[in-house]
């Protein structure tokens, strides 16, 4: 989150006026495991109080699986606790998750059976299956990388994803998710998955950015972040009007 999304508003910069400032605050995990995934929502409260004290117009909350960890269509409810602590600390504004922009941001597309790459154990990439199946997403074939140390997954190479992606099978989806994690990077290899592939290409940072601008109400356009950011769905709505500000 804090080297892809600040990626995409630049490149931003060159086509739209807005310019952007980036602020963070940090829930403690070193190890993907269900115990620190849970450990580590249970600090989003402090994190989205923290950040509104720098009245932000929109947060993001950039733990994909610690949000699909939590249950199914957990991300609404997170969504909507956090909100509210912005509005409880006096500067209100929506908050985004990675798993539900993920959602919102495959429903966007169109896209009703997908093939994914995720960098979680085997386990919890099955819980990333299950809650996207849930959300109406049909999972066709999925890449676990199991990579268990979170700096390692942010180690990643980008590189290899569109080789991975190809050898999924992918041939009746309607979009594949290049990294279902934010952590792992993605960013510089999506259009080259989708030229490799055909169809739309995704990542959970991708979806995020595409819903945190839709949330402040600007076009969602980015150059050099796949179809999602091309223009086609720039000013699609934003699931859930409580998150909006007004």
């Amino acid at each position: 989150m804090e080297t892809e999304v600040p990626a995409i508003l630049r490149a931003r910069h060159t086509i739209a006026p807005e310019r952007f400032t980036f602020h963070s605050s940090r829930m403690r995990m070193t190890h993907v495991t269900p115990e620190q995934l849970q450990s580590m929502d249970a600090d989003s409260d402090r994190c989205a109080v923290e950040l509104s004290d720098a009245h932000v117009d929109v947060l993001g909350y950039a733990c994909l699986v610690a949000i699909m960890s939590m249950g199914l269509g957990y991300h609404r409810t997170s969504e909507e606790r956090l909100h509210t602590r912005t509005v409880e600390n006096g500067a209100p504004a929506p908050v985004v998750t990675s798993a539900g922009a993920l959602v919102h941001g495959l429903h966007t597309l169109g896209a009703k059976k997908i093939a994914l790459i995720a960098p979680y154990m085997r386990p919890l990439t099955k819980t990333v299956v299950d809650y996207l199946t849930h959300e109406g997403i049909e999972v066709l074939d999925y890449q676990a990388l199991e990579i268990p140390n979170n700096l390692d997954v942010a180690a990643h190479d980008p590189a290899t994803l569109p080789g991975l992606a190809r050898a999924l099978d992918h041939t009746d989806a309607d979009a594949v998710v290049l990294s279902a994690c934010v952590q792992m990077p993605s960013l510089g290899a999506i259009e080259e998955a989708e030229q490799l592939l055909g169809k739309p290409v995704v990542s959970a940072a991708v979806c995020t950015a595409h819903q945190m601008l839709r949330a402040l109400d600007l076009p969602a356009v980015a150059p050099g972040a796949g179809h999602l950011l091309s223009g086609h769905y720039a000013d699609t709505p934003v699931p859930g009007q409580a998150h909006v500000p007004g």
